[in-house]
C-alpha cells in the first residue's frame, strides 16, 4: 500500500472519531497513519483513550502522546480502527501479518464498531490468497499443527503450513505463542474453517475475522470507497 493511499484511509476513518470515545488501537503500518492522525486530534483538544493492540502500538501511541487505558478499565470500546491484509465482500478478513491478531480480535470483539482501513489491493473476491496465520501455544507446537493441517483436508483444504520465523529463529508473539501461516488458496467456506480452527485444542487464535468487522474503508488512487453490513 502506497503512503498517499495509507493516509488517505486513515483520514477517512479519522471522520467517525467524536471526543470522549475509547477507541481500539490497531497494529500495522496503515493503523499507525492513523494514530498520527489521532494525536493531532488530541492536540486540539480532543478527549480520547485510547487501548492497544500490541506492544508496538503501544510504543507508537505513547510517544504520540495518546492517553491509554484497557479493556478491563474502559469496559467496553466505541470504536476500533485497525488495518487488514483481505476483505472480502461480506466484511470478512484475514488479519496477522504482523503478528498481533489474538490482541487484535480480542479488542476488535469487545468494541461497538470495528472500522477497517486498507488500500484496493486488499480487496479480494475469495479469502486465501494471503497466507492464514494461526496463533499457537508453544507447548507442543508441531503436534497442533499436524492436528491442523489433518482437520482442513477433512473438510476439503489441502495445503502447507510453515513456523513463522523472526531473525532466524521462531517468532514469538506479544502474548508469547508461535505462529503458524497456512497456505490454502480460495477458503471457500470461512466460518467452517473459523469453528475447525476454534475447536482443536492448543489454537489461541487465528487471522480469520468473521462478522466482527462493520465498516471497511478501501483507499484507491484518487478516493476511497467505504463499505458496510
Amino acid at each position: 500500500m502506497s503512503l498517499e493511499k495509507k493516509i488517505r484511509a486513515a483520514e477517512k476513518a479519522l471522520e467517525f472519531v467524536e471526543t470522549g470515545m475509547k477507541i481500539g488501537l490497531g497494529s500495522g503500518s496503515t493503523a499507525n497513519e492513523f494514530i498520527k492522525l489521532l494525536s493531532l486530534k488530541i492536540k486540539e483538544g480532543f478527549d480520547i483513550e485510547g487501548v492497544v493492540t500490541s506492544q508496538d502500538t503501544e510504543n507508537l501511541a505513547k510517544e504520540s502522546n495518546i492517553p491509554l487505558t484497557s479493556l478491563q478499565e474502559a469496559k467496553s470500546l466505541d470504536i476500533t480502527i485497525d488495518g487488514t491484509d483481505e476483505v472480502d465482500s461480506n466484511l470478512s478478513l484475514i488479519k496477522g501479518g504482523g503478528g498481533a491478531l489474538l490482541r487484535e480480535k480480542i479488542v476488535a470483539y469487545n468494541s461497538e464498531k470495528l472500522i477497517i482501513i486498507a488500500d484496493d489491493s486488499k480487496k479480494v473476491d475469495k479469502l486465501g490468497n494471503f497466507k492464514l496465520p494461526v496463533e499457537v501455544s508453544i507447548y507442543e507446537s508441531s503436534a497442533t499443527n499436524l492436528n491442523i493441517i489433518r482437520k482442513l483436508e477433512e473438510v476439503g483444504y489441502y495445503g502447507s503450513s510453515s513456523i513463522r520465523k523472526s531473525e532466524n529463529t521462531n517468532f514469538i508473539t506479544d502474548s508469547g505463542n508461535y505462529i503458524y501461516d497456512f497456505s490454502l488458496g480460495s477458503i471457500e467456506e470461512p466460518y467452517i474453517v473459523d469453528q475447525l480452527l476454534n475447536s482443536i485444542p492448543g489454537v489461541i487464535g487465528h487471522g480469520l475475522f468473521i462478522d466482527l468487522a462493520d465498516i471497511v474503508i478501501i483507499a484507491n488512487e484518487e478516493s476511497v470507497e467505504i463499505l458496510s453490513k
